[in-house]
């Protein structure tokens, strides 16, 4: 539901009224979570966790505490549910219900995915050498979903022959993926029941032979395996058992070989096997080496490794495929301090690669007859692009998605040789939106080292700049992860309401570069805190929002962040949302039986060495809470988490509580039955985005 045209044009007046919130933390008695004393000891130190029982997730009293934490949460946001309510049909209103995406040809077949109106999940559907040919669906989501109330899809593919399908579904939101094979001709599945357990999977070019990946009871990818469909064998091929590494399987995109590589968040080792020989032992490309990480791809008898050996910001070299030494390397596109290579994808003659300059994603075309390279032009000054659905190997047509803060999901066929573009599709924004009506920057906060950190703040372009208008920053800042700027039809209900939303493009990304990452990992952690309050007194200081009406959010690593700010500045805004939020940061990277743990001792640190654990300690969330004001704050975790376990927001609101001396709402919204991202369905998705939503207006006071 749009606003109305009055609405709009008083609206700038109500961005000055003082709109006091409607949450009513009184309407109900926070729940007290019971104490039982833990204590736990290391390198000298010693500490209790009298929360630490939480973590027995089939725990009666665990459950129970949960239920109460969710129905404190539904009396005191009651208030919302007008507003909740409304939010969810512009969003939903917004939204093109029933559509399709843009086909695209593979092996004789037309491959696309569409939505129908009032149903949950997509189906994948195909036609056959033309798209007036009948419709075969290959996969429907929402017959997959009956009688569950979760449902994820993981890794699908299909034989070369177009004949077989393999697919991984989880029912449970812990990522438990099961493999199932279908036969296309016959539309019937080759048994109902799961061939095995597994996150990865690739099919041999001799349309029977799967190679899949299986993880460990801490769901560390480790194994890869081989198995020929409608066999009772299934041949273990190789085991990555250094835990600080994962294993992962792909088949590359001329259809030549199969690799496998295991990785590290330092390191990396690839092998390889021709696809039209799966019987075949894999063979070592590169060993791996001290901080040497690299990527692999194939095209005519030539490896193209993108390699930071020598190249923080990382290079392209070739080398021949049956002798890939170091020494046998020739660079075709050397290092640049000033750019970071994000990988590439090739071509029968061309190269695609994905670059980085100065917070600036590019598309770079390379012509591998000529060597002459150019730069795709973009139309705005700040947006996100990236590679689409390019399946065929022999085509000079490059797809690629563009996206902006004002500028829908965009899906362009661009001739790599003409440099013509043509736009396939743009995602339709139901409601008569225009983008005109928005403004986007790209402005800079001054870290406490005097580094520039970029911002991406868009707002409607009537607002004014006065310093008394309303923010959404969020930020996220680890594992290299760049905060792209992206359109979600979702947010036009904050910033048609005259909010602005701002991305902090915070150290522990590689929004600038590889150096980024590492000014925010490992002993440098804090950095990427300071550098996301430095955004934040940016917005009060140059009079984008006041400070009682900014609101901060950041989900998973990024919920680690928004605990860490609040601890450490907790006037720093007016309401927080940790969502799934990583707080608990000591005790979680002491149990390396939990997921994620081992593998991440090179992002966080390991707290068995002595000056980690201490580093750790010291802007660990969970343990620096204190007594004092915090800002309201809105928790959310999932039950059935497997990233971030949903004992460690719900331990965090519980000591919370004991601590607060202001009257701020605390509340925890827990999903019984969803995963890291919340629930499946995407009409449910839709409810958590306007439950966050509301309690964010109504504490920008803009809950109108």
């Amino acid at each position: 539901m749009r606003r109305s045209l009055f609405a709009l044009l008083v609206l700038p007046v109500l961005l000055l009224a003082d709109v006091s919130p409607r949450l009513d933390p009184a309407a109900a008695v926070p729940p007290v979570a019971p104490t039982k004393p833990h204590s736990a000891s290391l390198h000298g130190q010693s500490w209790e966790d009298n929360y630490f029982w939480i973590k027995e997730k089939t725990d009666a009293a665990t459950l129970k505490y949960l239920e109460a934490e969710n129905a404190y949460t539904a009396a005191v946001t009651k208030p919302l549910d007008i507003l909740k309510d409304k939010l969810y049909t512009e969003m939903l209103g917004r939204i093109k219900q029933t559509d399709l995406s843009v086909p695209y040809q593979h092996r004789g077949w037309w491959y696309y995915s569409r939505q129908i109106e009032g149903k949950q999940y997509g189906l994948r559907c195909r036609k056959k050498e033309s798209l007036e040919s009948p419709e075969e669906i290959v996969l429907d989501g929402n017959a997959l979903a009956t009688g569950h109330t979760f449902m994820g899809m993981g890794a699908s593919v299909i034989s070369d022959d177009g004949n077989w399908l393999v697919y991984a579904v989880d029912f449970t939101g812990f990522r438990e993926y099961e493999l199932y094979a279908k036969d296309l001709r016959a539309g019937k599945l080759l048994s109902e029941k799961p061939i095995v357990k597994a996150s990865q999977v690739v099919f041999a070019a001799d349309n029977k032979t799967i190679f899949y990946v299986t993880e460990d009871a801490a769901k560390r990818a480790h194994k890869l395996w081989r198995h020929i469909l409608g066999s009772d064998k299934h041949e273990l091929v190789y085991e990555e058992k250094d835990e600080l590494y994962n294993l992962g399987v792909s088949r590359g995109r001329d259809d030549k070989f199969i690799f496998t590589n295991s990785r590290s968040s330092n390191e990396a080792e690839w092998r390889m096997l021709p696809a039209d020989q799966p019987t075949d032992a894999f063979r070592m490309i590169l060993p791996r080496e001290k901080d040497h990480q690299y990527s692999v791809s194939h095209r005519d008898g030539q490896f193209f490794i993108t390699t930071n050996r020598g190249a923080k910001n990382y290079r392209v070299v070739t080398a021949a495929a049956n002798d890939p030494k170091p020494e046998n390397w020739k660079e075709i596109v050397p290092h640049r301090p000033e750019v970071y290579v994000d990988g590439v994808s090739l071509f029968a003659k061309y190269m695609v690669m994905r670059e980085n300059e100065a917070g600036v994603p590019y598309l770079v075309i390379r012509d591998l007859t000529t060597n002459e390279s150019h730069r795709v032009a973009m139309p705005e000054p700040i947006y996100s692009v990236f590679p689409s659905e390019n399946p065929d190997f022999t085509s000079t047509k490059l797809r690629f998605n563009y996206t902006s803060q004002v500028t829908p999901s965009s899906v362009f066929e661009y001739d790599m040789a003409s440099r013509e573009r043509k736009l396939l599709k743009q995602t339709e924004v139901l409601g008569g939106y225009d983008s005109t009506k928005f403004k986007c920057e790209r402005i800079q906060a001054t870290a406490p080292d005097g580094t520039k950190v970029p911002i991406s703040i868009v707002y409607r372009a009537d607002r004014p700049r006065n310093g008394d208008g309303a923010c959404y920053l969020t930020g996220y800042g680890a594992y290299g992860s760049s905060g792209g700027v992206f359109f979600s039809s979702n947010n036009l209900s904050l910033l048609e309401r005259g909010a602005a939303i701002a991305i902090g493009h915070i150290r522990g990304g590689k929004d600038l570069g590889q150096h980024w990452h590492d000014q925010g990992k490992m002993m440098n952690k804090k950095n990427t805190f300071t550098v996301f309050i430095a955004c934040a007194d940016h917005l009060v200081k140059e009079k984008y929002c006041s400070r009682d009406r900014l609101v901060i959010q950041g989900g998973s690593a990024g919920g680690l962040l928004i605990g860490a700010t609040v601890n450490f500045r907790p006037d720093v805004c007016k309401a927080a949302v940790l969502d799934v939020p990583f707080v608990d940061v000591i005790n979680t990277m002491l149990d390396e039986s939990l997921p994620l743990t081992v593998a991440e001792f090179l992002e966080w640190g390991n707290p068995k060495m002595k000056a980690e654990f201490e580093y750790m300690r010291s802007y660990c969330p969970y343990t620096n809470l204190k007594k004092g004001a915090y800002p309201a704050m809105l928790v959310t975790t999932s039950l059935n988490d497997s990233q971030v376990g949903f004992h460690e927001p719900t331990k965090y609101v519980a000591k919370l509580r004991t601590l607060k001396t202001d009257k701020t709402p605390l509340i925890l919204k827990c999903n019984m039955a969803g995963g890291h991202g919340g629930s499946s369905g995407r009409y449910d998705v839709l409810k958590e985005q306007a439950f966050r939503f509301a309690f964010a207006l109504d504490q920008m006071g803009l809950g109108l």
